[in-house]
């Protein structure tokens, strides 16, 4: 059950800090869909000004769905996890065919659409009052619980905590307070609005810190697909733009290969 005090003063701090975020303006489920699948891995602030350039270019389902999946791609670069482009275009073009689905059950069967932006788009663009459970939720939450909380038991916890007709603001004021205050390392527990509720801010442990990106694949498969976001190249063109081992670009051109990302014609490689 809701701790209404709880709820009142995280409310409260929410409406004196909420984070200015362009797509949290509208309700426009394809801009919010973009937003969520862009933010998947991915900090905000990297994702904001691909965020509009994306909307610029597919302002629309239809729009995106009526590209070649290459210009999709394209689009992407830079955000890394290309895969994911792949499957927002399908997304569009399941959307423009058949409509959207207005709850979390329906928009999961989307393409590349998992639990938490199945109920992301369907709160904040439909209105459905449901937890938009992520990482942030789970640090939080289990912080207040004073045990460490996941999968069914999360989701229930925060199904619990989910005040009558304001998941809006709810869910956004716990991402919020995640992301500024709730931090996984040193949280700073003297400014926290709800600090008086929390069982145990030491419960939470952080997930072990992301390989370092200089030397690894991630680095060679986003060199390979900004370079053939501007035309068809060779592995040793790639290489040599980049300054990348030519071993390496030709290892990750096999994986995009096998992911249907490139095709090779001619001894050039394209994005498919």
């Amino acid at each position: 059950m809701a701790d209404k005090d709880r709820t009142e003063a995280l409310l409260s701090w929410y409406g004196r800090h909420r984070r200015d975020i362009a797509w949290r303006s509208t309700s426009d489920p394809w801009a919010i869909l973009v937003s969520e699948v862009m933010a998947q891995q991915t900090q905000v602030t990297r994702v904001i000004p691909k965020w509009r350039s994306f909307m610029t270019r597919f302002p629309t389902p239809a729009d995106c769905a009526a590209a070649p999946r290459a210009a999709v791609v394209a689009m992407w670069s830079g955000l890394g996890y290309n895969t994911r482009a792949v499957r927002l275009h399908a997304a569009a073009s399941r959307v423009t065919a058949d409509g959207w689905p207005t709850t979390t059950e329906g928009l999961a069967a989307l393409p590349g659409v998992g639990p938490y932006t199945a109920a992301a788009v369907a709160c904040f663009a439909f209105g459905e009052q449901v937890p938009t459970v992520d990482t942030n939720f789970r640090r939080v939450l289990s912080r207040w619980a004073g045990r460490a909380l996941d999968g069914a038991a999360l989701w229930e916890r925060a199904r619990d905590e989910l005040p009558d007709g304001a998941a809006v603001d709810w869910n956004q004021a716990v991402m919020d307070l995640g992301a500024s205050l709730c931090t996984p390392r040193d949280p700073s527990c003297d400014t926290c609005p709800v600090a008086s509720w929390c069982a145990d801010p030491t419960i939470y442990q952080p997930p072990r810190p992301q390989g370092r990106f200089e030397g690894s694949r991630r680095e060679a498969r986003g060199a390979v697909i900004r370079v053939l976001s501007t035309g068809p190249a060779s592995a040793a063109d790639i290489s040599a733009t980049e300054s990348i081992a030519d071993g390496r670009i030709r290892q990750a051109l096999a994986h995009l290969q096998d992911e249907g990302l490139v095709t090779r014609s001619e001894g050039c490689w394209t994005l498919t």
